[in-house]
């Protein structure tokens, strides 16, 4: 197979791969569905490159794949993440193609895939950055940050947004997300890396796919050690990423001492400062958004934490309540250490519609309800929040970590221990 392929070939091809490690998947299921996944993702990305006709289908090359090849393991969705797990993977390339080799050396139908290996030895980090869309980094560039990459919200008052805006968040511990299409890379090093063979060896696709979402590369060689160490499962990981393991440890002032402890998975350990818990961080960030909150000025004026709503029988709480007095309204704001969930959404226009019944006066305007979250899934954002109150904003918030200097140091002296094993 030669690097020019058609259409036609990468869609033959892709299909004759995923039969033959279906057909093997029986021996090494792990394995072979990381090395099949990482192989179509670099199909397409050699096609994207050099494909004789790539130019006819444009932007719409997977779409079209998942439609003709109609498996529900290659659909367009799946297409797409294995492309990006080719990208951010590069360097699995050697383990993978010797597993290929030595799996399917005497199977015709793979002959493709090696040749085109052996050709094609290095795809560019240049060239592979600009196959994203001119236009979708445009609209990256041009979004409006005054509160954050995810400003997935209806229509929001223009003052608190002009404060939002004015507020000088630079040294701020509590800090609105950088843009999704600013690269992380450069904040990191980049020679800071788990050997591929340990990677390949140690950890599922599912693993992967988890990895994938964490947008920090620092954070991604810390959790990949942390399953290397303690031979997490992908329910363990999820977990850990969801409760924030990397910002705590960062935060830590002993890192080994807290991967000790989360990897012993005992509660009895005896507990010490350099030990940071998920209460431990969600106190601090809600102190901190306080204290935030009230240098803005111009208008907030503090009422509660953890305000107490009772509804039939159950308690709720919200963890801060201002009032705004030149909008003459409550400010209600609840934090989330976490990925944001449906119930989390409802729960605030929960908050808002009691506001609205029980504690806002005649000549008040509505509440206004702002849910800060670490990760916010757009589509969830936007099903969740149709017909519900428009003063209902959902904004991620990123942790600035002073520690990642002594984190990094850690990691580094982690990985030559696994490497010496």
């Amino acid at each position: 197979m030669t690097k020019n392929i058609d259409f036609n070939q990468l869609e033959n091809s892709i299909s004759s791969l995923n039969l033959v490690f279906e057909e093997n998947t029986a021996k090494a299921i792990n394995r072979n569905i990381t090395a099949r996944n990482w192989l179509i993702g670099f199909y397409i990305v050699n096609y994207e490159q050099n494909g004789k006709d790539r130019a006819k289908y444009g932007e719409r090359t997977l779409q079209k794949l998942a439609e003709d090849l109609n498996k529900k393991s290659l659909s367009y969705r799946n297409l797409r993440l294995y492309r990006q797990f080719f990208l951010d993977f590069r360097t699995l390339k050697k383990p993978i193609f010797d597993y290929v080799l030595n799996e399917f050396k005497t199977d015709e139908r793979l002959i493709p895939t090696i040749e085109l290996s052996l050709d094609n030895t290095a795809i560019s980090d240049c060239t592979i950055g600009q196959t994203a869309s001119a236009q979708s980094k445009q609209e990256l560039l041009e979004s409006n940050l005054a509160i954050g990459d995810c400003q997935i919200v209806q229509t929001a008052s223009a003052q608190l947004k002009h404060d939002l805006a004015e507020s000088n968040l630079a040294n701020s511990v509590c800090q609105i997300q950088a843009p999704i299409g600013q690269s992380l890379i450069a904040q990191s090093d980049d020679k800071l890396q788990i050997p591929p063979e340990k990677l390949f060896s140690h950890l599922s696709f599912s693993h992967f796919s988890l990895i994938l979402s964490v947008e920090n590369p620092l954070a991604r060689v810390f959790y990949e050690l942390e399953i290397i160490k303690g031979t997490w499962s992908v329910r363990e990981l999820k977990r850990q990423i969801q409760t924030n393991y990397f910002e705590r440890s960062a935060i830590s002032r002993n890192p080994e001492k807290m991967s000790r402890y989360i990897q012993s998975g005992s509660e009895k350990m005896e507990l010490a400062d350099e030990i940071i818990e998920e209460s431990d961080l969600e106190e601090a960030l809600v102190n901190h958004l306080e204290k935030f909150i009230l240098e803005l000025g111009n208008g907030f004026c503090f009422e509660t934490r953890q305000k107490r709503f009772l509804i039939d029988d159950d308690y709720f709480f919200c963890d801060l309540v201002f009032y705004h007095r030149i909008l003459k309204c409550h400010v209600l704001i609840d934090l989330k250490a976490k990925k944001i969930k449906y119930d989390d959404i409802a729960q605030m226009n929960l908050y808002l519609s009691y506001y609205r019944h029980n504690i806002m006066q005649s000549d008040d305007n509505p509440p206004i309800g702002i849910l800060m979250c670490t990760e916010a899934g757009k589509e969830l954002v936007k099903y969740a929040t149709d017909g519900i109150d428009t003063n209902l904003f959902i904004q991620k918030y990123k942790l600035n970590l002073p520690s990642e200097e002594k984190l990094t140091e850690w990691l580094r002296k982690e990985i030559e221990k696994e490497v010496r094993k």
